[in-house]
C-alpha cells in the first residue's frame, strides 16, 4: 500500500502559485510571470467568489433563440355586425306576449359573402295566453321561412336571377304566418316587424305598431308606420301628437295578424350609414321611452347588448305598462 501511495504522489503535478506576490513583496517570481503570461486577461478571469462573469440580459448567445420584433397589425377590418336584444314582461303585466329572434351570419372566405342578419319583433294580442302564442308562432314561422328562402340559396351560391327576391320572400314569410295564426290560434293575433339585413341594406316588413329606427349623427328616423287608430287620424289632421299619447284608444290596430285572410304587408329598403344603429322595439318601449333618450343611449353605450338593457330599465322606470321588446343592430363603419 506504501508503494502505491508514493507511485501516485510523485505523479501529482506541484501546485504553483498564480494569485500574486507573497505578503511584503512587490517582485512575482520567474515561474509565476511565465504562469501568468498564460492566463486570460483580467476582464475573463474569475470574478472573487470563482464564479464565471454573468452575460448582461440582452446578450445573444450561439445557439439561442433571438427575440421576435414586436408583432404589427397588418389590417384592423374585421368589423361586423352586432346585435343587442332585451325583453322584460313590464311593471303591469303578468305574462309576456313579446316575442323576439335575432340570427346573425359572418363569414370570411374567397367567396367574400356580406354579412346577414334576421331580426324579428312580434307583439300578441288576445287574451292571457293566446297572445303569447300568436306571438311565438309568427317569430318561429317568419325566421324559418326565410332562412331556408333567403339565407340558404344565398350560402349554396345561387344566383340573383334563380333565387326569390328578398322582398318578395319576406311578404310570403308574413302571410304564411298569417295563415297559421288564424288555423292555429284563432282568438289570438299578433303585430310583426322583421328586418333581413344583407351588408348594408336593411329588407324590412312590417305590420301592426311595433316599430324600426334609424339612428345616426344626423339623428332618429321612425321608418316605419304604425297602422293605428290614432295614427290614422294624425294622417287625416284630426288628431295631433300629444293628443294621441293619451287617447283612450291609442293601442287599437287596423291592421295586424290573425284578423284577416288578406292582409297588407308593408316593405321597404334602406341603405344602412357606416356607424349607424337599427333598433326594433315593440310599442312597450316607445310608448314609455321618448326619441332623445333613445338617441342618448344608443349613442352613448358601444356595446349593443347594455344599450338595449338600459333601454328597457328606463321604460320600466317611466311606469312599463306594457310588455317591452328592444333589439338594436350597430352597423359597422365600413
Amino acid at each position: 500500500m506504501d508503494l502505491f501511495r508514493r507511485i501516485f504522489s510523485q505523479s501529482e503535478p506541484k501546485a504553483v502559485p498564480v494569485s500574486g506576490t507573497s505578503a511584503g513583496s512587490d517582485e512575482t517570481s520567474p515561474v509565476e510571470e511565465k504562469v501568468t503570461d498564460t492566463l486570460p486577461s483580467l476582464s475573463d478571469s474569475p470574478t472573487p467568489d470563482h464564479t464565471l462573469p454573468v452575460a448582461p440580459p440582452s446578450s445573444v448567445f450561439d445557439g439561442a433563440t433571438r427575440p421576435l420584433p414586436p408583432e404589427t397589425v397588418i389590417s384592423s377590418s374585421n368589423e361586423h355586425l352586432t346585435f343587442g336584444q332585451a325583453t322584460d314582461v313590464g311593471m303591469v303585466r303578468t305574462n309576456n306576449q313579446d316575442a323576439v329572434c335575432s340570427l346573425v351570419m359572418t363569414s370570411r372566405s374567397s367567396q367574400q359573402r356580406p354579412d346577414f342578419g334576421l331580426f324579428i319583433v312580434a307583439d300578441g294580442m288576445g287574451g292571457h295566453h293566446d297572445g303569447e302564442k300568436a306571438s311565438a308562432l309568427t317569430a318561429n314561422q317568419v325566421a324559418s321561412y326565410i332562412m331556408h328562402n333567403v339565407f340558404l340559396p344565398m350560402m349554396n351560391g345561387e344566383n340573383d336571377v334563380d333565387r326569390v327576391p328578398i322582398t318578395e320572400a319576406m311578404i310570403a314569410a308574413v302571410q304564411k304566418a298569417n295563415s297559421d295564426v288564424i288555423a292555429k290560434v284563432p282568438d289570438g293575433g299578433t303585430t310583426l316587424t322583421a328586418v333581413a339585413v344583407v351588408g348594408d341594406l336593411a329588407y324590412v316588413v312590417h305590420v301592426g305598431d311595433s316599430r324600426v329606427y334609424l339612428i345616426n349623427k344626423d339623428g332618429i328616423e321612425q321608418i316605419t308606420r304604425d297602422h293605428s287608430l290614432v295614427q290614422r287620424l294624425i294622417e287625416l289632421d284630426q288628431l295631433t301628437r300629444e293628443e294621441a299619447n293619451v287617447h283612450p284608444q291609442k293601442n287599437v290596430l287596423y291592421r295586424a295578424l290573425g284578423q284577416s285572410d288578406h292582409l297588407e304587408v308593408d316593405a321597404l329598403t334602406r341603405r344602412l350609414p357606416p356607424n349607424a344603429r337599427l333598433m326594433l322595439c315593440s310599442d312597450g318601449l316607445w310608448n314609455m321611452v321618448n326619441e332623445q333618450d333613445i338617441i342618448e343611449i344608443t349613442t352613448k353605450y358601444s356595446n349593443p347588448q347594455e344599450a338595449c338593457d338600459k333601454l328597457v330599465a328606463l321604460a320600466n322606470m317611466q311606469g312599463g305598462t306594457d310588455n317591452i321588446t328592444a333589439v338594436l343592430l350597430r352597423i359597422p363603419s365600413h
